[in-house]
């Protein structure tokens, strides 16, 4: 990836998004974080600026229209734009997952807005900056329950196969802007999310450190002919492995 780029990431206190902000910090990345706690969060800022990264942590729920607008005005006053936004915030509902008969209405209702409502907010918001400069990268982070049903998962799985629907939607209508969309299915991670999606799980899981490397793969300028489609993290890179491509184009 090209030195000092500018990139954007929700839910970066933990998981998938804390590893994220680690590997684009070491990529040499100018950072704006989010979460929703404050402490993990400032925890990760400090991680970082231990290694002389530039980085923006704002406390902020971006599911809330004022919060997006707080957290992103932030970041283009401090950075000046946002080059690429990694949306990574979700949450997975009730555990043990109900099946959706049994499903609480409120809880459902969250489920989607923090998971779909969310990235589209986002994703309006840092848009017309993008297509200024007709450039830019938004990642979306779905899942595998988000193209295959499996019972159980509930709201979960329908709001990553929304999300889905709404990151070719948009990849359609940006196909000649300069701005390209990205979807990963990263796989099942040790996370904190999975231990409570799966409380007994007696199998591998990946670590989040080796599926950033994809998301510093698709953020770099050679991903560019991949606009619009699905990723999947683990196949993906080991495809590129074994074709012997240049896996070091970050």
């Amino acid at each position: 990836m090209k030195k000092e780029k500018v990139v954007m990431i929700t839910g970066a206190s933990k998981g998938l998004g804390r590893a994220l902000a680690h590997a684009f910090a070491e990529s040499g990345a100018q950072l704006a974080l989010c979460a929703r706690r404050e402490g993990p969060l400032f925890q990760v800022k400090k991680e970082l600026e231990s290694i002389a990264a530039d980085v923006l942590a704002v406390p902020a729920d971006v599911s809330d229209p004022d919060d997006v607008e707080r957290f992103v005005s932030l970041a283009e006053r401090r950075f000046g734009r946002v080059d690429v936004l990694i949306n990574n915030a979700s949450i997975l509902g009730p555990s043990p997952m109900p099946y959706l008969a049994d499903y609480p209405i409120e809880d459902f209702r969250h489920v989607l807005i923090t998971n779909v409502f969310n990235p589209f907010l986002m994703t309006k918001r840092v848009l017309s900056g993008m297509l200024q400069r007709n450039e830019g990268c938004i990642i979306n982070v779905t899942s595998s329950a988000g193209h295959v049903g499996y019972a159980g998962w509930g709201a979960y799985a329908v709001s990553k196969f929304a999300l889905e629907g709404l990151t070719y939607t948009w990849a359609e209508e940006l196909a000649e802007s300069g701005v390209r969309l990205h979807l990963v299915d990263p796989g099942e991670m040790d996370t904190e999310m999975h231990a409570l999606a799966v409380p007994d799980c007696d199998y591998e899981l990946a670590d989040p450190r080796d599926v950033a490397e994809v998301f510093l793969y698709l953020a770099s300028d050679a991903a560019k002919p991949l606009h619009g489609r699905l990723i999947e993290a683990e196949r993906f890179w080991k495809e590129r492995s074994e074709d012997g491509a240049a896996v070091d184009a970050v």
